[in-house]
């Protein structure tokens, strides 16, 4: 176990930094990730540069402990090895796959350490695995390839679907793919071959395909996914019957019997819900899809539904919180690869979340800590921290049984002051006001303005 009184210091000032290494050191360790590479990719090789050293760089990024790859490569050249080209050129070749094996390694290795500490969120419906999807297209990047440089467009690096865990608040499984303008449904007989019985998928309309959702009933998943107006087919339809109220609005219940085309006929309940505040898009009733057995009622489905923008949150955590798209990898293997490095680290850091809960309570850690101020504490300490402490200090941590390295956990995230990392809550927006003075002038003084508003009072 780590000791002594540089160690003690670390804990003492920023507990929550030494977590995220302890948890770091636990999931990516570098002789597991090289046995990924070894195992998951399909042209690349290893000649210098390990495949355990470029997740590093990317998760120091990542996390925005350096700015861009290049200035991770600036403070780490020695450790690396090779050129900053050379390991620009890894980036770009960067098989998909590699980082889809990537989320499922580090999600597959912190599930039974969220349970084993008892920091998992009950189960959203009783029985079943509640798994989120969604997709997320990579932002613009910079015009640095020569094929870029004369398009006024903005070029996209590539688009995934994310699956996220809502019980782990984990990504488990993320599909990649380098044409930024391919439609997400033609990814979704990839996500059949990843559905488990038991399992309860969530989906906007865009998901809502004939072929999804005939998919996942054959393999034995139950499904909440909004109704598109025009993808499905059904042979009849029954009584629509009113159900009562929940918080939005009145919620209705019909059956429908949906057919594929040959013959084969499922039927499912539509539970819609009339607003009593339309959208933002002005749509005033939404209708919902479900295989779900009776016993959940139409008002709970309505309600579950609400719970597919936890996977929003997550989204917007990787692009405030954490550096998930970098606009300086315009190659579509290097920005994806990034992307996925991210959503890695973003696990990592809801593992930490998580032994937080398990000490402080849920409703503390979700009501009252920013997970801003949490990575922002991170992030400025953790240089120091791996010049004080280096890498070999914390191999320790590797051989503790799952049962001690819980133990540990728990017994630093107790050392945590959370009123260091306060949320503060957003109050309504205000309405803009006209901006109607000097709209002719380029520039004006504040000074000038504060000085004439003084002479009015």
């Amino acid at each position: 176990m780590l000791c002594g009184n540089v160690f003690e210091r670390f804990v003492t000032k920023s507990p929550t930094t030494v977590m995220l290494r302890g948890v770091l050191e636990r999931t990516l360790a570098p002789d597991h990730l090289d046995q990924l590479f070894a195992d998951t990719a399909q042209r690349q090789y290893t000649r210098e540069l390990l495949f355990s050293t470029t997740v590093d760089v990317m998760a120091a990024v990542a996390c925005r402990i350096y700015p861009t790859v290049h200035a991770a490569y600036q403070d780490q050249a020695e450790k690396i090895g090779v050129s900053v080209r050379a390991l620009y050129d890894k980036l770009a070749h960067m098989e998909p796959c590699i980082g889809e094996e990537l989320v499922r390694h580090t999600a597959a290795k912190l599930k039974p350490l969220l349970r084993r500490l008892g920091a998992t969120l009950p189960p959203l419906v009783s029985g079943y695995t509640t798994k989120i999807l969604d997709g997320n297209h990579l932002g613009a990047s910079q015009r640095r390839l020569k094929e870029l440089r004369d398009v006024a467009a903005g070029p996209l690096p590539g688009q995934t679907l994310v699956v996220l865990e809502p019980e782990y608040q984990l990504a488990s499984d993320v599909f990649c793919c380098e044409d930024g303008h391919a439609q997400e449904r033609s990814l979704l007989d990839r996500v059949l071959d990843r559905v488990q019985v038991k399992d309860l998928w969530m989906a906007d309309r865009n998901f809502c395909t004939t072929g999804f959702l005939f998919g996942l009933a054959r393999r034995r998943a139950r499904f909440i996914i909004r109704q598109h107006s025009s993808t499905l087919q059904w042979q009849r339809e029954g009584k629509r019957r009113r159900i009562g109220r929940i918080a939005e609005g009145v919620v209705y219940e019909q059956m429908l019997w949906l057919e594929d085309g040959s013959g084969t006929v499922l039927p499912v309940r539509r539970v819609s819900l009339v607003l009593d505040v339309p959208t933002r898009d002005g749509e005033t009733e939404i209708h919902v899809l479900t295989n779900l057995p009776a016993r959940v009622g139409a008002k709970r489905v309505a309600q579950l539904y609400r719970q597919r923008w936890t996977i929003e949150h997550l989204f917007l955590n990787l692009t405030t919180i954490l550096h998930c798209e970098l606009n300086t990898l315009p190659y579509p293997k290097a920005a994806l690869f990034g992307f996925c490095v991210a959503l890695a680290a973003g696990n990592v850091l809801a593992t930490v979340k998580g032994a937080l809960r398990a000490v402080h309570g849920i409703e503390k850690i979700e009501q009252e800590l920013s997970d801003y101020h949490l990575a922002l504490d991170v992030a400025g300490k953790y240089q120091g921290m791996m010049i004080a402490l280096p890498p070999e200090e914390w191999q320790p941590l590797t051989k503790l049984t799952d049962a001690a390295f819980a133990q540990w956990l728990r017994e630093i995230a107790g050392r945590v002051n959370l009123k260091r990392y306060p949320k503060k809550p957003r109050g309504p927006k205000k309405a803009r006001p006209r901006r109607t003075r000097f709209t002719k002038a380029k520039h004006i003084a504040t000074a000038r303005l504060l000085a004439e508003e003084r002479g009015r009072m």
